[in-house]
């Protein structure tokens, strides 16, 4: 049996608005040194949402702890609070500014939810598939690629009669001589 150890990541923080953008580069660095480039949107997207509720609701304060766990197969992105109360995915008005952040967090992720944890706060958390993080497939080996051609060679017309090619005009005027002025694309 060949066991592979699961990779894991831990903050602890204050949910403040300034904190929650650290929290975000901390999560997509922790995911580039994992080789998991192709998740790091996914991933800040459902931590920013998920610290965002944190700041917005969660009583009686806003300490929280963000966690990664990196399976072969899965990553998940939990984030505790010490606030007991679940959340709830609201139908958000078309017009209204806030209330989509758990309905994005489950169209984003493979799987989201919730559990309590004891007295003292819950867990949000989210997953997202590996199998999408396939490396790009390799080059086909040198006898599957298809034969070079060779460019045929043109023989070279050294007398050529004096008017055989036509001066290409430009617009209804012939051109003058002169440079063109010099124009900014720069608007000002």
């Amino acid at each position: 049996m060949i066991s592979h150890p699961s990779r894991h990541c831990t903050v602890e923080l204050q949910a403040l608005p300034s904190r929650i953008g650290q929290v975000r580069r901390i999560v997509s660095a922790q995911l580039r040194y994992w080789h998991m480039d192709l998740l790091i949107d996914r991933a800040a997207l459902g931590v920013t949402e998920l610290l965002t509720n944190v700041h917005l609701h969660a009583r009686p304060d806003k300490t929280c702890t963000v966690e990664m766990e990196l399976l072969l197969d899965r990553l998940t992105v939990s984030v505790h609070d010490r606030d007991p109360r679940l959340p709830v995915v609201d139908d958000a008005a078309p017009l209204a500014t806030c209330g989509r952040g758990l309905a994005m967090v489950a169209a984003m992720s493979e799987s989201w939810g919730v559990r309590p944890d004891g007295e003292s706060g819950k867990i949000v958390w989210f997953t997202l598939p590996t199998a999408a993080v396939a490396p790009p497939p390799a080059a086909p080996p040198v006898a599957a690629r298809p034969p070079r051609r060779l460019v045929e060679e043109v023989p070279v017309v050294e007398d050529v009669p004096a008017g055989a090619f036509a001066e290409v005009g430009h617009g209804a005027e012939p051109r003058s001589a002169q440079p063109a002025p010099a124009r900014s694309a720069v608007a000002g």
